[in-house]
């Protein structure tokens, strides 16, 4: 039997992949009662025993054991003929093991996962031929040398380390096409390095480290997206979609998370992160620790318990908050990213920045102020597949499962709060706890929010006191408004017109309506209104800027 394979693996080859296929039919004559054996891969190093299934899971991701010839350990009674001139070590000249970590990688981003119930056929073989065609480009451009004898880079670990290296350093697009250009003519004759930027982020976007590009109107009125996705014209305020040539006035990024939630259970280490709230998360009565402690969620997986038994379910808060991308601030500009923040985690690794998903890229110049839904679309889309479930695999227990997802609350500044709830924080109604019950008072043309001793108790000496206005306090204090309160004053909300064109004439708020300027989009999630604590400000502009 030919076994040159094993020392000289090409563990993305479909050779490969009937070589272990037939290891494994060879193995199952001695299995024992229970279906187990020695796993010969790199890692367990026939060492470890597993079930016949996993271990053929383990030799297509980790590699078969070089030096393993005879399979001494699993009923082989005398040694194989190895053809003569069977080389033992004939790595391909630019694999090595950056290219080996390059080569799992790209598994997670093509979908090769294996099933390790009875069929485990490729997950991959649903892909559509377009998606296939462009993986297998991408391994091709893996096996490739930089340059012909090139030892230690293969044309994609290299641009991937290029532009690692752009980003850390922050340099410019020019200066870094400058350095292609250079590394270019400096190689051998016949070198694969990229000469343009535009060459690199196209490879870099068919790894899966792009995002999506929609049209927005000019005056925030819609996305040219799913029905208006051919449209010319708004469909709201009748302006032309492009400036001119095909260029669109606004352009929205959105950076699907389906995928990078999914990549976090192609890795062990951070699958097995990901369950730390359910599973080795310290709970101590009267102690905060992490969001889980809280009543919030607590209360949340009261009412989900299907969501909440797996621990693999995701949970997160979404934050947006305007920022100025010009280093100058002379420039008015204002930029709205919508980052998605992973509770499953524990605290060091929820808040460590590579956690931390954008989702979303508003553009400028202007904040989207009341027509912050109209960018959230994609985003809510998605989230209402995620409540549903997708199909994923966890490398941890090297399973297949259901993936399930939700946005538990958000995290904002005030003016995002109105812009995320729907609540305006402007006029005699800014609060958006007491609401309809707010205590103001109007001194010339500023509005101060007063009776803070209603919250006191009936027979405290400070209710009685009149130097603030003259009067004493026997109020009440504000009530607390149920979840079928606010659904009743939303109710009564009209339908507002999205989009700041100045054709469009404001249209003024009833009394009824308090100070409700829409219905949140974030409503058309199916958990959203019955969660008990759906915004929150963040402490930054609670303790500091006061």
């Amino acid at each position: 039997m030919d076994r040159r394979w094993i020392s000289n693996p090409d563990r993305l080859s479909a050779e490969y992949e009937n070589e272990v296929g037939e290891f494994v039919t060879f193995v199952r004559g001695s299995l024992d009662v229970q279906g187990l054996t020695k796993c010969p891969c790199n890692r367990c190093m026939n060492r470890e025993v597993h079930h016949i299934d996993s271990v053929r899971y383990h030799l297509l991701i980790y590699g078969f054991l070089k030096d393993y010839i005879h399979w001494t350990e699993h009923g082989e009674q005398s040694n194989p003929q190895v053809p003569m001139g069977s080389p033992i070590q004939d790595t391909p000249p630019c694999m090595n093991d950056q290219d080996d970590e390059m080569a799992e990688a790209l598994r997670d981003a093509a979908g090769h996962a294996y099933d390790i119930g009875s069929s485990s056929d490729l997950l991959s073989d649903m892909r559509s031929p377009a998606e296939q065609a462009r993986y297998d480009k991408l391994f091709e451009e893996l096996h490739n040398p930089l340059y012909d004898d090139c030892m230690k880079f293969s044309a994609l670990t290299f641009i991937v380390k290029l532009m690692n290296v752009k980003v850390l350093y922050k340099w410019s697009d020019q200066s870094f096409v400058a350095l292609l250009k250079l590394l270019h003519e400096a190689l051998p004759v016949g070198n694969r390095c990229p000469m343009t930027y535009y060459e690199t982020r196209k490879l870099l976007c068919d790894v899966g480290l792009g995002y999506e590009h929609i049209d927005v109107c000019k005056h925030d009125c819609t996305l040219f997206y799913k029905e208006h996705k051919d449209d010319d014209v708004c469909p709201i305020c009748g302006v032309s979609r492009y400036v001119r040539k095909k260029i669109p006035h606004k352009r929205l990024r959105y950076f699907p998370i389906t995928p990078r939630l999914k990549r976090l259970y192609s890795s062990k280490h951070t699958a097995r992160a990901m369950r730390w709230h359910k599973e080795q998360r310290l709970e101590e009565d009267g102690k905060l620790r992490h969001p889980a402690d809280g009543e919030a969620w607590k209360k949340f997986d009261s009412l989900y318990p299907e969501f909440a038994g797996d621990p693999r379910s995701v949970r997160m808060g979404l934050a947006s908050d305007g920022f100025n991308p010009f280093s100058h601030m002379s420039t008015s500009y204002s930029m709205w990213p919508v980052i998605l923040i992973l509770y499953n985690l524990p605290p060091w690794l929820t808040m460590h920045r590579s956690n931390y998903l954008l989702s979303l890229l508003i553009p400028g110049p202007k904040s989207p102020g009341k027509d912050f839904d109209v960018f959230l679309r994609p985003l809510i889309e998605e989230l209402k597949v995620l409540w549903d479930g997708v199909q994923s695999f966890d490398l941890y227990q090297q399973a297949s499962f259901t993936l399930r997802a939700s946005v538990i609350w958000t995290v904002s500044d005030f003016p995002a709060f109105a812009y995320l709830s729907g609540w305006s924080t402007q006029g005699k109604l800014a609060c958006p706890i007491c609401l309809e019950d707010t205590r103001y008072k109007s001194i010339r043309s500023k509005i101060s929010y007063i009776g803070h001793h209603s919250f006191l108790e009936m027979s405290h000496s400070w209710r009685n006191n009149k130097e603030f206005d003259g009067r004493s306090e026997r109020r009440a204090p504000p009530r607390n408004f149920s979840t079928a309160d606010i659904l009743s004053q939303l109710e009564a909300v009209g339908q507002s017109i999205p989009g700041k064109a100045t054709t469009t004439t404001k249209r003024k708020r009833l009394p009824i309506e308090l100070n409700w300027t829409k219905k949140s989009i974030l409503f058309e999630l199916p958990y959203w209104s019955t969660l008990l604590l759906r915004h929150n400000l963040d402490v930054m502009h609670i303790e500091k800027n006061v």
